[in-house]
Formats: structure tokens, C-alpha cells, sequence
């Protein structure tokens, strides 16, 4: 079988190419060339900077296999970056790793895997797609501190039978152990944490930098429209933020809700930012079809446990209403609906609901 291995530089996609090496199949490594500076060069902080393209092309000459990398900066910009800035304009908290899957990432790999004349793509994701008599299943990763399976809820069927995620039965310490057991240079490095287009920055310096007119300052106001001190920015702030909102008060105080359009941040105590639901849209399901079954398990966020929850079809959506009020309900973010270890969908939260 021949395979093409998306190879990030780290260590997961370094050894996901050395599995299906060891499995016998003809392997191709690429890496998606998605950010350059103004001079046409790679970030040197962050994720995919030139030295991950380093690590990933000397990895693949470990492995002797053929190493290429992809352009899709332009692609990367119009679907991911611009998106993200828009999103802070409106008011939202973005997951820019979940849009690039839904947009770019797959539909290019997948594309250029069709191209080379490969049977499948492989990537280092800790998830499991199991194929069955109904169609793919993508379930969770075995190890649960490093489960990836929220960030790939939009795939397709057509797009799972086209994929392996050979490291998705493997926990972390056995990834690092077989790189080490065959000395790749990634075997080490540590897991990057950053979003792949800011660098060595944080996010707000690179929406003040890119999109300037998310920096217009604004009133913090309690939940009683009292004006309590100002920000620079709403961009600067998070559903369900607690630290660095400029005002002092001897409960803690929460972001509970951003008001772009009159650049104004709502805060208030911890009951204030429970909500019994949320409105989500662009839903689309693993298997094609909503679950009979309305009894769910969602989770908001990438890190957030799954908890109980019902789906509701509406005109344009979806509703989910949580069993048990949860906090911090970010539009913005995904909810990636769960059957227990297996994934049934998601989309992106509108609106948290009361």
C-alpha cells in the first residue's frame, strides 16, 4: 500500500511515518507549508517553523523515504487566518486548529494523496478511525491526556476510509519510546503548544499587528450596565476569562459576555456565566446522519470534560441542552457531540443559551 504521512517535525507524525514504514507500505512524507512572514520566510517560534520542516525532512531521510513540502500559505490565509481575525472583530473565541481541519489541512492532504497515486494519508493524531459494516467510525485516542479526536469532528466518511491514525492506540510515553528505540531526532522535542501562525508572540500582538482595528479600547461593565473600568481591546478577552481583566473586586469575576459591535466586556460572579445550552451551526455528523438517540455526551472546549446533553433540530442548527448548566460557554468554540468513546459530530457554537 502506499502512503502519504503528514509530518509536522514532532515526534507524533514522526513516528506515525515510521509505523506504516514498519508495516511494510510505501511511504511519502509532506509538510503543509500554511505561514510565511512578509519576506516569504517560515516563523521561527511556534509551530510549523522552518525548524519543523528541518526536523520532519531529516526524519524522513532516517526513515529513507521521499520528503516534500507543500505550499498552501494563500489557502491557509483566505480560510483560516482571515476567519480568525474576523472572529475576534465579532466578538468570538475561534479554534483556528479546528477551522484549518475543516478547510485546509485534510482537503489538501487528501487531494495531493489522490495525486501521488497513495492509497491512504496517515497522520500523528491521537484518535482511532475503526471501520465497520455501517461505514467509519472515529473514536477517541487510548490515551486520554492526549485525545485529538475533538479537533477532527468535521470528517467525512468519504475522508475517513482514506485515513489511518497509526498513533491513536499508542499513549505518549510509547510514541516517545519507539522514537527513541529508533533514534529519530524528534524522539525529545517537546509538544508545541502554540497556534502555528502567531510564533513567538501571543495572539494579541498578532491581531493588533494584522488586524489593527480588534486594539479599540471600551468600558468593562458589571452585569448591570454599571461601568467598571476599560480594556484595549475585547479581542484581549474570552468567554469565561478570570485573570487579566484590569479590574479588582474581592470575588472573582468572570467574562461573561463580549459585546464587539460596542467594543464593551460584560463581567460577572460564577452563576452569571452558567448556561443550560447552546445554539450551534455548520453541524455536520461522522456518519452522515444525526443520532437517533438525542441523549448526547458534548464537550465546549478542547480541554473540558464531555458532559450529558440533549440534541434538538431547529431551522438552521442545532440545540444542545446540557443535563447540568456548564460555564463557559464560548461562542466560537466547537461542541463535538460524543457516544461515549465515539464521536458522532459537532459544529461550532452561536450563542450560549440560559
Amino acid at each position: 500500500m502506499k502512503v502519504v504521512v503528514a509530518m509536522s517535525g514532532g515526534v507524533d507524525s514522526s513516528v506515525a511515518a515510521a509505523l506504516m514504514s514498519e508495516a511494510g507500505h510505501e511511504v511519502i512524507g509532506v509538510t503543509l507549508k500554511q505561514w510565511e512572514d512578509a519576506d516569504g520566510n517560515l516563523p521561527t517560534a511556534g509551530c510549523c517553523t522552518v525548524g519543523d520542516a528541518e526536523d520532519a525532512r531529516r526524519v524522513a531521510a532516517q526513515l529513507d523515504i521521499p520528503y516534500y513540502v507543500l505550499d498552501y500559505v494563500d489557502e491557509f490565509r483566505a480560510a483560516v487566518v482571515e476567519p480568525f481575525g474576523s472572529s475576534y472583530l465579532a466578538g468570538r473565541t475561534p479554534n483556528p486548529c479546528v477551522e484549518c481541519n475543516r478547510t485546509v489541512r485534510f482537503q489538501a492532504l487528501l487531494e495531493r494523496t489522490a495525486e501521488l497515486g497513495a492509497d491512504v494519508l496517515a497522520t500523528g493524531h491521537y484518535a482511532r478511525v475503526v471501520p465497520g459494516s455501517d461505514g467509519h467510525t472515529l473514536r477517541r485516542g487510548v490515551d486520554p491526556g492526549k485525545d485529538q479526536s475533538y479537533v477532527l469532528h468535521m470528517l467525512t466518511q468519504d475522508q475517513l476510509a482514506r485515513i489511518q491514525l497509526p498513533v491513536g492506540e499508542l499513549t505518549k510515553p510509547e510514541v516517545r519510546d519507539h522514537a527513541a528505540r529508533l533514534g529519530l531526532r524528534t524522539a525529545g522535542k517537546p509538544d508545541s503548544q502554540e497556534i502555528c501562525f502567531v510564533g513567538a508572540g501571543n495572539y494579541r500582538d498578532f491581531l493588533a499587528e494584522h488586524f489593527p482595528e480588534t486594539a479599540r479600547p471600551g468600558p468593562i461593565v458589571d452585569m448591570a450596565g454599571t461601568v467598571v473600568g476599560s480594556h484595549g481591546g475585547t479581542a484581549g478577552f474570552t468567554v469565561g476569562q478570570r485573570r487579566g481583566l484590569g479590574v479588582a473586586f474581592q470575588e472573582p469575576r468572570f467574562v461573561v459576555e463580549i459585546d464587539a459591535a460596542a467594543s464593551t466586556v460584560v463581567i460577572g460572579d460564577r452563576h452569571d456565566l452558567l448556561a443550560g445550552g447552546c445554539e450551534v451551526r455548520d453541524v455536520s455528523f461522522v456518519s452522515g446522519r444525526p443520532p437517533t438517540d438525542p441523549a448526547i455526551e458534548v464537550k465546549v472546549r478542547y480541554r473540558s470534560r464531555p458532559v450529558p446533553a440533549r440534541l434538538e433540530a431547529i431551522d438552521d442548527g442545532w440545540l444542545v441542552r446540557f443535563d447540568e448548566a456548564q460555564a463557559a460557554v464560548a461562542p466560537g468554540q466547537a461542541a463535538v457531540f460524543y457516544d461515549r468513546d465515539r464521536v458522532l459530530g459537532g459544529g461550532t457554537i452561536e450563542r450560549s443559551l440560559p
